[in-house]
């Protein structure tokens, strides 16, 4: 049966957030707000715990996790940012989007593309998840909470855990949350495009809606 965590959404309490550090140091998936809805998040380098998302959410290879990041210096680790794309992000994290980025030698191949070698990321506007990187160190791999019978993001947590008892280690209540989508944004040609519209304003990208 999954732990269960009520942690302050504005004050997180940093003896739980160590906590749930260790269990994604040990394998575990943790459900997590964010600033757009619940979210599943697992350790970058945990091949069964990806295994273990993709199943929650009956994802096939296609499908892009995000690696969750603290801030732009993980970001440069992880994806190819240029000056221009570096400008975008800068302006526009923390915050409801997903960025679809030409992905470094750093992301595990299981992470990325398989045919166009790239990677979501994100960095979350949420107290809860930016403590939990923080503790962490390093990027979560990481996928909205939205079951496959479902038709959006789950925003419960006392019911997302009756759910998931068993499929998760941990679900952390950080009260109520959205249920909305990232908007996510493919910055790896020359102009970006706007590949799923959800939270967050387009117009700072050059898009009309």
């Amino acid at each position: 049966m999954s732990q269960f965590f009520t942690i302050h959404a504005d004050n997180p309490q940093p003896r739980l957030i160590r906590q749930a550090a260790a269990m994604l140091r040990d394998g575990g998936i943790v459900v997590y707000p964010t600033d757009s809805s619940y979210a599943l998040g697992c350790h970058l380098d945990d091949k069964h715990a990806v295994t273990r998302i993709r199943q929650i959410r009956q994802l096939d290879e296609q499908h892009h996790l995000t690696l969750m990041c603290r801030d732009l210096s993980e970001i440069s680790r992880y994806a190819r940012v240029d000056n221009v794309k570096f400008r975008l992000l800068k302006s526009n994290t923390p915050g409801s989007y997903t960025f679809i980025l030409e992905a470094t030698k750093e992301v595990p191949k299981r992470l990325q593309h398989p045919k166009r070698s790239t990677v979501g990321i994100r960095i979350p506007d949420h107290p809860v998840a930016l403590a939990l990187l923080e503790e962490l160190g390093e990027p979560m791999c990481s996928s909205t909470l939205i079951l496959p019978d479902e038709e959006g993001p789950l925003n419960d947590a006392g019911h997302i855990r009756d759910l998931l008892e068993k499929q998760v280690e941990l679900v952390i209540d950080g009260g109520a949350v959205g249920m909305d989508f990232t908007t996510v944004i493919d910055l790896t040609g020359d102009v970006p495009v706007m590949l799923r519209r959800g939270k967050g304003n387009v117009s700072p990208f050059g898009i009309e809606e």
